[in-house]
């Protein structure tokens, strides 16, 4: 299978983890009340959950947990008591779930430690293909 390559800063690029996200909210299931994409620098995505947390991703720094403070569609998400769900940048979507009943449990990072896998602003390091594994193609 080929990677399409896709250049940095498009609206192709800006909305490249729409696929990858999607596929964890329905590994959640019931679990998620509603989502949305983040803006860019770093690309990011929300998911409320319905126990009133929220789960974010970004591209510099996986999955966290924590309370919703505020945030929006097209807004960086802030949480307070941030726990990091660990398992690498790009968890398998199967492995969140399992990863945040971790969290609520208390087992992972805290806010004390941000773990920072790559810097968003390094465009070609890699990640991009790794994303684009979970792109559907049409």
């Amino acid at each position: 299978m080929a990677i399409k390559h896709v250049e940095p800063y498009t609206d192709e690029w800006v909305q490249q983890p729409i696929s990858y996200v999607q596929q964890v909210v329905d590994a959640l299931s019931t679990e998620v009340a509603d989502w949305w994409e983040g803006p860019c620098d770093p690309r990011d995505a929300t998911l409320r959950l319905a126990d009133g947390a929220a789960l974010v991703w970004d591209e510099e720094s996986g999955w966290r947990l924590g309370a919703f403070v505020s945030g929006g569609r097209g807004r960086h998400t802030e949480l307070s008591g941030i726990r990091y769900l660990g398992h690498g940048l790009l968890p398998r979507p199967e492995r969140v779930p399992p990863a945040l009943d971790d969290a609520r449990a208390g087992v992972g990072a805290s806010s004390a430690w941000r773990p920072c896998y790559r810097s968003h602003r390094n465009c070609r390091d890699g990640f991009d293909v790794a994303l684009g594994f979970y792109c559907v193609q049409v």
